[in-house]
């Protein structure tokens, strides 16, 4: 017995050792063996309309800084594709800006989207939008866009509220409200994921002037029950759109959704476009961001 326990204790002795060695081995142990990243904090809105009856001097832009914990920025490259893609083979290099401490704006203008995409201002109509792309570089050389940062399904670092990144910027061609927009539409983007790119959905003029109803595409009645209209104010001058915050909108059984600040577009009656961000809050479950929803006129 004697022997036995003797035995067994080298053993465990033994396995202790082998055990804290390899705890000190293990490169996940430190924190300094993982690579550094970093990503643009967005600021502020240097505006988001492009004038198409002054196309080649209106600029639209957004100012950023680089997060404070993570590698230094030496560059942004800006791409441009029409719509929204995160397929590079549709992305066109508008130009190279040189990030500067302290933050720095990142400004486009008309006549650098048409050279950009190879176009005459002809090819630009009122209603089209376009994303912008930073792709970033750091002072080792990393690059960081869209394509290598993780989202996790839309609450990640590109799309997520915690983080305010600035991956993207979105420029709309402005054009005058009609003053109304009722109609069927074809679901273009929706972050939401009520409806799927290519479905019909039908969208009505609201209850005073220069307001649009889109109660009957949020919800959609297959997941939720619409509660108060879910209603869209235009500007007539510009198309730009607002919905305010508060609005309690739908309700998905085992949560209830509602608008929060910050949310708005454009509804551009010209060719039949709306294109909105909507801030949602969802009961039990807090700020889901803001989420994009853009719809095409049959």
């Amino acid at each position: 017995m004697k022997k036995t326990i003797w035995y067994l204790s080298v053993i465990i002795a033994f396995s202790g050792m082998v055990s804290c060695k390899k705890v000190k081995d293990n490169p996940f142990s430190d924190p300094g063996n993982f690579g550094k990243g970093t990503y643009l904090v967005f600021n502020k809105s240097l505006g988001a309309n492009l004038d198409y009856s002054n196309l080649a001097t209106s600029t639209i832009g957004i100012n950023v800084s680089q997060y404070s914990g993570g590698e230094d920025i030496t560059s942004i490259d800006v791409f441009v594709t029409v719509g929204a893609s995160y397929d590079v083979t549709k992305w066109h290099k508008v130009k190279t800006v040189a990030y500067t401490s302290g933050g720095v704006d990142i400004k486009v203008s008309g006549s650098e989207l048409v050279s950009a995409l190879g176009v005459t201002p002809a090819d630009i109509t009122p209603g089209s939008f376009y994303t912008f792309y930073n792709r970033i570089t750091t002072k080792s050389g990393k690059k960081f866009d869209v394509n290598n940062t993780a989202d996790n399904n839309g609450s990640g670092l590109v799309h997520g509220p915690t983080y305010n990144t600035a991956f993207y910027f979105t420029g709309y061609i402005v054009c005058p409200y009609s003053g109304s927009a009722a109609g069927t539409y074809k679901v273009l983007t929706d972050d939401w994921a009520d409806w799927n790119p290519g479905d019909l959905v039908t969208v009505n003029d609201g209850a005073t002037a220069n307001t649009v109803d889109i109660s009957n595409v949020w919800p959609n009645p297959i997941y939720g029950t619409k509660l108060t209209p879910l209603t869209i104010t235009v500007d007539p001058a510009t198309g730009s759109a607002t919905i305010p915050s508060g609005v309690v909108w739908g309700d998905y059984g085992s949560y209830k959704t509602s608008t929060l600040s910050g949310s708005s577009g454009y509804v551009f009656t010209c060719v039949g476009l709306i294109t909105m961000s909507i801030h949602i809050s969802a009961t039990g479950y807090g700020d889901q961001g803001s989420l994009r929803l853009i719809l095409k006129k049959q």
